[in-house]
C-alpha cells in the first residue's frame, strides 16, 4: 500500500506501481466508442499510461494537455489517458479540446486496472478512483518508468517520462 496526499491529507492506494522492469499488467478499459480494449492492443509501441482521477478536474486536463502536446511526436508511442470518467464526458473532453494524441480509457466496466497497477484509492474523498501516476511501457510490454504523484493536486514529472518514452 502507498501513501499519497490530497490537500496534504494522507490517502493510501490499494498497492503499488508495477516495478521498472516487470511485465506491465493486462488491461480491459472502455474507449469514447465503448469497445473493450486491452495492453495487447498496442502491442510493439512504446505507451505512456497517463493515469488520472478525473478529466473534470484542472490537474487532469492539463496533464491530458500537455501529454498531447508533448509525446504526439514520439514515434512509435501512444499516450493513454485512463480515469474513471465515463467514456462519453472522456471523448467529449478530448474532441472540445481538440486532442489527438491520447487515447481516452474508462474503467467503467471493471476497477481491475486501479487494483492490478496499485492506484485504487482506498480511503478519502476520492476512495474508488485512481491517484494520479505515469507509467511508461516499452513495446515488449515491460515497464520502464513510473512514478507515483505524491500529491494529488501536483503534475506529474513530463520531463522524466518522456525522457523513458524515447529510450
Amino acid at each position: 500500500m502507498a501513501q499519497v496526499t490530497l490537500k496534504g491529507s494522507p490517502i493510501h492506494t490499494n498497492g503499488e506501481l508495477p516495478a521498472v522492469g516487470a511485465r506491465a499488467p493486462d488491461f480491459k478499459l472502455v474507449t469514447g466508442e465503448l469497445k473493450d480494449v486491452s495492453l495487447a492492443d498496442w502491442r510493439g509501441k512504446k505507451k505512456i499510461l497517463n493515469i488520472v482521477p478525473s478529466l473534470d478536474t484542472n490537474v487532469c486536463a492539463t496533464s491530458t494537455r500537455k501529454f498531447n502536446e508533448k509525446a504526439g511526436s514520439l514515434p512509435d508511442t501512444v499516450v493513454l489517458v485512463v480515469s474513471a470518467d465515463l467514456p462519453f464526458a472522456m471523448k467529449r473532453f478530448c474532441t472540445t479540446e481538440g486532442l489527438k494524441n491520447v487515447v481516452p480509457l474508462s474503467l467503467m466496466r471493471t476497477k481491475a486496472f486501479a487494483k492490478d497497477y496499485g492506484v485504487l484509492l482506498q480511503d478519502g474523498p476520492l476512495e474508488g478512483i485512481t491517484a494520479r501516476a505515469v507509467v511508461v511501457v516499452d513495446g515488449d510490454d515491460k515497464v520502464v518508468y513510473r512514478q507515483l504523484v505524491p500529491e494529488i493536486g501536483q503534475e506529474p514529472d513530463y520531463e522524466a517520462a518522456l525522457a523513458a518514452a524515447r529510450r
